[in-house]
């Protein structure tokens, strides 16, 4: 019985037989590990002995599974009480650990909320993302930051309550430009008492709470009033605040809805699988969001909903995740009273997860049915366009093979400071933004694009090649002409590797797009495709990305580096003598001119010191 599962799995490092036969039969996770001791699939089972031995069954299994079983070299396991105590380890471990064959959810990021300073006079309101650790109200979150911008814009607009920085507003003589255009009633001069503004905020957080109606019905008797007393302004003022509020009911899709819910709907096609989420707060609903989770080839819709519900919501921090009482599905998944106990311990309160609802609540899960078939249909749509490129491309360069990888390289820098090398990869999906990378660039003659195009291609290619596991691409392209191509080759052929394709992209005349020019690395060739070439269409598409990425990379560090005085370079130089220094001498300019014996005679500076300043100036 031995000889036959190790003749299967000849990676393994243990008797697989020997290994199943003592295997414990109580709940707990499974790590399956390849030969390079890396994670490549992370699982939870009621019965560990069970679960285990169905992956090295000799028939019967998908292509997905048959191919990662060939990659167990040894398996790990962590035994736990219960079922749930494996779900939450499981959790933890794919989001630590990505695992190659797990499904993957991509969100990473906080979702954002409208924060409300209610315990000040005048409250501000404002966009709010991270821990919620501020006093006073919070309302989201929200599935995007759009969302809340758009929000506070509209609120600006019905109910002028301020949004700007406490330390603009306590430093005002005058009223701002938000008063001139009304969308501030100017509290920072006292244009406003605090009962009239309190009276917008109030409106505000009934707005926020999902009580429009309320809202309209306050307005409508504030109109009729000031109409009765001759006050037309304000009446006109209350009659656009409703139709304000009319128009934005209309929008709103869920109305009746009292609670927090969210909506989730699954649609599963070619292998690709887009699980839309709606968000609903107070019964107001605050948009939607697609998810398009990785390696979904060959699961199961109740495996998808499992884990993405498992992901999304359980977190190891209870403040990391609002939790709704009610989460609508479009289908019925395993796992679901065990997520139920979970979600309930950590949000505090009941959590119902239901599938089978009537009347308007079908109708929302109806809503995100379509809403996750539409986005599915564009993301395919798009697929098979991204495909199309890379084939003309090959036709194009006259590859031996489809390529699968494209990287390109591009430098930023404002006369040589701050320089940052930007790579984006790309891949048959289209930008595989996971694998970008910067590279703050040191060390070089200031402005050498050259040299920093050499420093880029070496940091990230040195420790790949055909050997290693790390991916190279089929196709390198660089932004720049024949020098930065050669730069490239040099790079290539000192790291031995012979089975990377490199080419670069100019700017046409005029910097028109229609006249870029394309050099072969090989053959120095230029080569200048067609207008509605669809692999001119790719290549500047990545180029163009490679030049965003860069131009950003290096925006954030100029910043980062203008924001930080040189004097904070010196070493045993504190932040008391740089301030004695600069008040001293009057500025950074006098340091950077004064001699040592000038320096060492402000208090706390020694001769050594002084020196040590001097040094760093005039080196």
């Amino acid at each position: 019985m031995c000889d036959k599962p190790k003749q299967a799995f000849p990676q393994l490092q243990f008797e697989l037989a020997e290994f199943l036969a003592d295997l414990t039969t109580r709940p707990g996770v499974y790590r399956m590990i390849d030969r390079n001791d890396i994670v490549i699939y992370v699982g939870k089972a009621k019965n560990l002995k069970n679960r285990v031995s169905s992956y090295f069954r000799q028939a019967g299994q998908s292509p997905k599974t048959t191919v990662m079983v060939g990659q167990i070299a040894n398996i790990e396991i962590v035994i736990t009480h219960t079922e749930s105590e494996a779900l939450l380890l499981e959790n933890n471990l794919i989001k630590t650990l990505k695992p190659r064959y797990n499904i993957l959810l991509r969100d990473d990021k906080s979702y954002p909320y409208i924060f409300l300073s209610d315990q000040d006079d005048f409250p501000r309101l404002a966009f709010h993302r991270g821990a919620r650790n501020k006093k006073g109200r919070y309302f989201g979150p929200y599935p995007n930051g759009h969302s809340v911008k758009s929000s506070l814009n509209l609120l600006q607009k019905l109910f002028p309550v301020r949004q700007c920085e406490d330390s603009f507003y306590k430093n005002r003589s005058r009223a701002c430009l938000q008063y001139q255009i009304k969308r501030c009633k100017a509290p920072c001069v006292d244009l406003v008492s605090q009962q009239d503004y309190a009276e917008d905020v109030r409106h505000t957080v009934l707005f926020l709470e999902g009580k429009s109606n309320q809202v309209i019905d306050e307005l409508v008797n504030g109109m009729e009033q000031a109409a009765q007393n001759l006050e037309y302004e304000k009446a006109a003022v209350h009659r656009d605040q409703i139709g304000g509020l009319r128009r934005l009911q209309e929008k709103q899709y869920v109305s009746n809805e009292k609670g927090d819910l969210d909506i989730i709907a699954i649609e599963y096609q070619q292998g690709v699988a887009c699980i839309q989420l709606f968000f609903v707060r107070d019964g107001l609903n605050l948009g939607n969001k697609s998810f398009f989770p990785k390696n979904a080839q060959h699961q199961s819709i109740s495996e998808l909903l499992s884990a993405f519900i498992a992901q999304f919501y359980i977190s190891t921090t209870q403040s990391d995740r609002f939790i709704p009482d009610t989460i609508l599905v479009s289908h019925a998944f395993d796992d679901r009273a065990i997520i139920e106990g979970i979600l309930h311990e950590q949000s505090g309160h009941k959590v119902e997860i239901r599938d089978k609802v009537r009347s308007e609540r079908a109708r929302w899960l109806q809503m995100a049915q379509i809403n996750a078939q539409t986005a599915l249909m564009s993301r395919l749509s798009n697929r098979a366009s991204v495909l199309k490129r890379f084939e003309d491309l090959q036709d194009a360069l006259k590859m031996d093979s489809l390529p699968e990888r494209l990287e390109c390289f591009d430098i930023s820098h404002s006369s040589g400071e701050a320089t940052v090398a930007s790579c984006v990869v790309f891949d048959q999906s289209g930008p595989l933004k996971s694998d970008y990378r910067r590279f703050n660039i040191d060390n070089i003659t200031p402005g050498d694009d050259y040299a920093a195009m050499h420093q880029a291609l070496t940091r990230r290619y040195r420790h790949r090649d055909e050997k290693s596991t790390a991916k190279l691409p089929d196709l390198l392209v660089i932004d720049g002409g024949k020098g930065q191509v050669k730069q490239a080759r040099e790079v290539m052929q000192l790291l031995e590797i012979t089975s990377v394709k490199i080419i670069g992209i100019t700017k046409g005349e005029g910097r028109k797009a229609e006249l870029d020019t394309l050099l072969l690395s090989e053959t120095n060739e230029k080569v200048i495709l067609p207008a509605n070439s669809k692999a001119m269409h790719l290549i500047q598409h990545i180029r163009d990305e490679a030049h965003r990425f860069a131009i950003t990379g290096h925006k954030n560090r100029r910043a980062k580096t203008r924001k930080t005085s040189q004097l904070e370079q010196i070493s045993g130089l504190g932040p008391k003598r740089r301030q004695q220094l600069l008040k001293q001498f009057g500025g950074l300019q006098a340091v950077t001119r004064a001699g040592i014996e000038d320096l060492a005679k402000i208090n706390g500076i020694s001769k050594a010191l002084a020196q040590k300043i001097y040094d760093h100036f005039h080196q």
